[in-house]
């Protein structure tokens, strides 16, 4: 039998990451049907045309909300040419119903536990229309399917949040309850990576038990790759907080993303600050993640954002908040959505709900001429002089291969934005 996996195109330019999740369910498929041929496709950064897919199923990633159409459209046309379909991840778990109509089956929760089942259905043509993923223990894990060509590949070590983030879906797919990976086999795995990079894309990279971090961390200091992360100010205000920034440094750790909760997160306390001051002393470049446009939130606001970058010295990224299906948030706001449904929209680049102060288009305005503000190649290239010296190259090229993409894709999504708001006033 062929399988053919997909993850979907983003809209915008993107790093060059491998997609952690075709590797992994690659590398499943593998282990649960041995004589399959198995076909990896990432039309971010390779040739695609739906014409030329040939397979008996084919299964399509659909986590990032904003390419839903894609995926949607991609399985009619699939589907249309007689082959079976299956759909994944976060948004097809929070919404398996709309999923459904654009495919044969809709895998819910995590595919571990049910994709020898779904595989075994498809060799008879016999697939269910849900199958439902429960959490299993991280042990033994099948190695990924590493896709050749790309700067990073990403691992992840742990599973679950024991945060309550109203926007967030992770704990959603995930669950409360933190499971972690041995750390033996995480050090194998990233030993086996060719490349001196990786992208740790656990939710919070030392989130739930930091003892078990700074264990992991200690016994990846012998593998010599450097790495990026996710993670938060917390844990590094508690009397392990020194502790775990040198053993994350002596890992390979050099840049840390830093996400705020919807709230404003402008007005840093003394602590948090000091954290930040540390991380970068340590050749730790730490980069905040702010959530803006909150139907609390005010003009002012959004120009802080600006200030705390400069305050702090780092970089701070936003993004407009999303409501995503299946959050606790989307509930909240479900009565001022104004492109329910839309899913090109939700980018982190559009207001996508009534504000009792600010349009949807003032909002978005503001939120561009905020973020080529902090993307101006002035900043950018100050902020990488400040870079530690001790870092470089390492340091210096994991800046550059983070910042400039996230440029040119913030760019794009301009150029879209203005071409839209051309039409609606012609329209």
């Amino acid at each position: 039998m062929k399988i053919c996996l997909i993850d979907p195109p983003l809209p915008y330019s993107s790093p060059p990451l491998a997609p952690l999740i075709l590797e992994y369910l690659g590398g499943l498929t593998k282990r649960v049907m041995p004589e399959a041929e198995i076909e990896l496709l990432d039309p971010k950064f390779r040739p695609f045309s739906v014409e030329k897919v040939e397979a008996d199923l084919v299964g399509i990633c659909g986590s990032r909300i904003v390419t839903l159409p894609w995926v949607y459209s991609t399985a009619d046309t699939l589907r249309k040419r007689g082959m079976q379909v299956v759909l994944g991840g976060f948004n097809p778990s929070a919404m398996p119903e709309e999923a459904k109509k654009h495919a044969d089956a809709v895998v819910i929760g995590e595919a571990e536990s049910v994709w020898h089942e779904v595989l075994e259905d498809a060799r008879k043509g016999q697939l269910k229309p849900f199958y439902y993923g429960t959490p299993l223990p991280l042990e033994n894990l099948p190695l990924p399917i590493r896709m050749p060509g790309y700067k990073f590949h990403g691992i992840f070590t742990m599973r679950g949040c024991s945060y309550g983030c109203k926007f967030c879906a992770l704990r959603g797919l995930y669950g409360k309850a933190h499971r972690y990976r041995p750390i033996d086999e995480v050090v194998k795995e990233v030993n086996a990576l060719k490349e001196k990079f990786f992208w740790n894309t656990d939710g919070n990279i030392w989130g739930g038990n930091i003892n078990r971090a700074i264990d992991l961390f200690t016994a990846l200091k012998g593998s010599k790759k450097k790495w990026y992360g996710f993670g938060d100010l917390k844990a590094l205000e508690t009397p392990s907080g020194d502790k775990l920034i040198k053993a994350a440094r002596e890992s390979g750790l050099l840049s840390l993303w830093l996400g705020c909760e919807e709230k404003f997160a402008g007005a840093f306390d003394k602590k948090k600050a000091e954290a930040i001051k540390k991380l970068k002393s340590n050749g730790i470049d730490p980069i905040l993640a702010i959530i803006l446009g909150k139907r609390t939130h005010t003009r002012d606001d959004f120009d802080r954002i600006v200030e705390l970058s400069d305050k702090l010295g780092v970089m701070v990224h936003p993004f407009l908040l999303v409501p995503f299906p299946g959050t606790e948030l989307y509930e909240e706001y479900k009565p001022f959505l104004l492109r329910e449904g839309q899913w090109k929209f939700y980018d982190g680049a559009h207001a996508l709900f009534s504000h009792p102060q600010m349009s949807p288009e003032q909002r978005e305005e503001k939120f561009f001429s905020i973020v080529f503000e902090l993307l101006s190649l002035k900043r950018l290239f100050r902020h990488l002089f400040e870079i530690p010296l001790h870092v470089f190259p390492a340091g210096h090229f994991a800046f550059l291969m983070r910042e400039f993409p996230m440029r040119q894709g913030m760019k794009m999504a301009y150029k879209k934005w203005l071409q839209d708001s051309k039409s609606q006033i012609r329209s």
